[in-house]
Parts: C-alpha cells; structure tokens; sequence
C-alpha cells in the first residue's frame, strides 16, 4: 500500500520551482499575524495573557527567551505591525554603543511626533552591561519599547536593572504537530511552494519535523532543500523518501557547549546518578558526548560526584572516578565512552553519602562569619625562639606518642571548638566511619571532663 502524500492544488508546469528566486523559504513564510504563528499556544492562545495585551495595544518591554527558530524575531514583528509602532531591528552582535545612541535619537524624533518606537533586540545576551545600560533611560521614560530575544536564561546574562523593566515571556519549543502544519501550510500556501504541485509523503514530512527539532526556520529549510532536490516532471515535483533521507544527514543534537543547553544536561547526568538510575545517567552521558562535549569534562563532573554525593559510603568511588578520567585522557573519544559508562553506572548504583559536601558548606559558613578565627597556640609553628616564647606549640601532644594514637587536644578555634562539621551517615561502609568517629569523640570527651 502506498504513502498517501500531499499535493499543492494549483499547478505550475514549467519546470522549474514558481519560488526558486527570491527570499529563503523561512523568510518568505514568516507569519504576518497571530493566527500564523506556529505554538505558543501558552502566549498566544485566546484569552492568554500575551495576546490580550497585544490586542489591547499595551505592549510594554519584554524579553522573550526560547531556543532558535521558535519565532521570536517574528512575534516581534507581527507586535509591531498590530501596534502600528515604528519598528527598529537591531542586532547585539553587529552593535555597539554608537548604533544604540543613534536608533534612541530616532526613537526620540519618532515621539515628538506622536509615533511609538519598538526596538528588537536579537541576541540580546551578546550585549556587554555597558551596552545593555544604554537602553535603560530610554526604556524608563517610554520613548521606546524594548523587546530583547535571547537564548540564554536572561536571569543571568540580562542585567537586573534592565530586567526588572521588561517582563519574561518564555517561548516554547514547536511540538512535532507545530511544525507538521506549518510544513503543510508551506506547501500549499502561494508564498511557498503552492504553485509548484509537490508531491511528498506525510512519512518524510514526519520525517522533517523529527530532524527540525522544534526549529521552525529548520524545517522550512530542510524543506525547502528536499523539494529543490526534488524529481521535475510535468506532473510537479516529486519528493521520494529516498531523496528526503539523503537531504537529512545524521540529525544534530541540540546542545551548546557553551550555553544553558550544557549545564541543563550535566545537571541532568549528575541528578540521575544521585538518584540510582544508571540508565538515566548513561542516557545524559551519550546525549552530552554526542553533542561533541570533551568526555574531559564529563570524567571532571563524575569525579566531583564522586565525592560529594558518593563520599565515604563507597570510597572506591573516587577510584573509578579518577581511573576513568585517566582512561579518557589515554584513549579519548570514541572508545572512551564505555569507560566513563562504566564510572556513570558505577556512581548511580554506588551507596550514597552527601556527608562531605555538607561538611565543606557548614566549615565554609562557619568561616565567612569569622573569617580570622585564631589558630589555638598549641597546634601553632614554632620555627623560631621568639614564636616559641610566645608559647606557639606549647603544649603540643604527638598524637603517636600515646597508646591510642590520639590525644584530647583542642585543636579548632575558640569560637568553634565543640562545632562539628561532618555528620557521617549510615550508607554503605560509611557506617563504620559514622561508628569510629563516635567512639573517637565520646573518648576525647571523656579526657576532657578529667582535665577538668
């Protein structure tokens, strides 16, 4: 049984595509109102929020923060031409200084005239705090709108100042449906191919949107690749699955080592392991070397885990965890990837201990508080006679002079003497710890009360 596909219904028999020349396809199909644009249904739906403003016309500055191609530029646009605005499109990578003075004269001329201004900002993050400053009187006194468009969390690469005067509004990735109906809609609609009879089938258009990763501006591209590359024959255009899969490639993985996408996956990678799920883990760990990240840094961040969510519950685990890292450094990638699998498994079915991390952060607090706490005299360098005549080291106990190999020597600050930083747990062998430290800290007790 064959594919059923999907054909334009206006024929065009000359040979060649009607929109070979010209714009891309993406930008020929960029959305003119809110009823085009794909997704967004959070925003953009009847009654949401978003549209309610922009039908009302009391758009402020905003934000909106999505991953590529999921139609910020557009919906910026299109707020533009509902709010009759003069709008200005402006690029953070391009820009500096001087270009934002000279568009905020504009926007000034703009309002002496009773026009209002909105100025796109694309990849705002690119912008340094100086740059980003810059718009902040203009913004503060309405001669322009600003809307920003990043794909960084803005909570850390928008300033607060600016941030706090433009509200957030996070743009979703298109779902697999999203971006099927917007293929379609480039097939049929004459601004796309709607002249040109295409003949595909629904199995490569999934096909598409699989590879698009909720990329609007991918899919129309990847699209507009297979038909170019299409079959030309009297009849239209013909796009065999065939054709489609060589156009594909071997799809991308979305991940930015550099970016948010990088600490979401080592996030993930690290949580799993916590959480005893080794097939989670290894998931995460493939998902980050096939995105092309250093197994390196992958190998670092086990490692870390190692101590502080494994700790002395399993202290092999800082073994595995630095054997792998030298493998990774011996063998590299590809065929290290069992070994840092095997360390990601080891991890996530390893006893777990948080007992060192929480030891670092209570000594680390208790050191911010006081900062220059005194080192006790007695556990004190004595190099010289003056320091000895100061009593530094006086009284000092070796602690292998004595039976127990210990003594109750006091050996923390004043202000901290009775503060205990680890709290051992009962999992795996760090039970035996949790014990011996007992045992350790009712004996010194027991002196002390007798030097009394």
């Amino acid at each position: 049984m064959e594919e059923p596909t999907l054909m334009s219904s206006v024929e065009n028999l000359t040979g060649e595509p009607a929109s070979a020349a010209g714009q891309p396809l993406a930008a020929r199909m960029r959305p003119s109102s809110l009823d085009e644009i794909a997704g967004q249904g959070h925003l953009l739906g009847p009654g949401k929020v978003l549209r309610r403003l922009i039908e009302a016309d009391t758009v402020g500055s905003m934000i909106f923060w999505g991953p590529p191609g999921v139609g910020k530029t557009t919906l910026a646009r299109v707020i533009a031409q509902r709010t009759r605005a003069s709008f200005i499109d402006f690029s953070a990578v391009t820009s500096g200084i001087r270009e934002i003075r000279q568009v905020m004269m504009k926007a000034e001329e703009n309002r002496a005239y009773g026009q209002r201004t909105i100025v796109f900002v694309d990849e705002i993050h690119r912008f340094n705090k100086a740059q980003q400053d810059a718009f902040l009187p203009f913004v503060e006194k309405g001669s322009i709108v600003l809307i920003g468009a990043t794909t960084e969390n803005p909570s850390f690469e928008v300033n607060s100042a600016l941030l706090s005067r433009c509200k957030v509004f996070v743009l979703q990735a298109l779902s697999r449906e999203d971006i099927l109906r917007l293929l379609k809609r480039a097939l049929t609609d004459e601004r796309g191919f709607g002249k040109d009879r295409v003949a595909i089938s629904e199995r490569a258009l999934g096909a598409i949107a699989d590879f698009s990763n909720g990329d609007a501006r991918s899919a129309l591209s990847t699209l507009e690749m297979v038909v170019l590359n299409g079959e030309v024959s009297e009849k239209g255009i013909e796009v065999t699955d065939e054709r489609t899969a060589q156009c594909l490639s071997r799809k991308s993985l979305m991940y930015d080592k550099d970016g948010e996408e990088h600490y979401n996956l080592i996030s993930a990678l690290h949580k799993s392991m916590r959480n005893s799920d080794p097939d989670a883990a290894v998931y995460w760990m493939m998902r980050m070397l096939e995105g092309g990240e250093d197994p390196l840094y992958i190998a670092r961040r086990v490692l870390r885990f190692a101590a502080e969510d494994v700790g002395l519950a399993d202290p092999r685990a800082m073994e595995v965890g630095v054997a792998a890292y030298q493998a990774c450094h011996f063998i590299g990638v590809p065929e290290c990837n069992v070994h840092l699998a095997e360390a990601v498994v080891y991890m996530s079915l390893a006893s777990k201990s948080n007992a060192m991390e929480m030891a670092v952060m209570e000594a680390g607090e208790a050191i911010r508080k006081e900062p220059d706490a005194p080192v006790p005299l007695v556990i004190r360098n004595a190099p010289t006679q003056l320091m000895k005549n100061l009593d530094y080291g006086k009284g000092y106990q070796y602690a292998h002079d004595y039976a127990e190999k210990m003594t109750a020597m006091q050996c923390l600050p004043d202000g901290l003497k009775d503060r205990h930083f680890y709290h051992p747990t009962t999992q795996g062998q760090e039970a035996r710890y949790k014990e011996r430290l007992e045992q350790i800290r009712a004996w010194k007790e027991e002196q002390r009360k007798q030097n009394r």
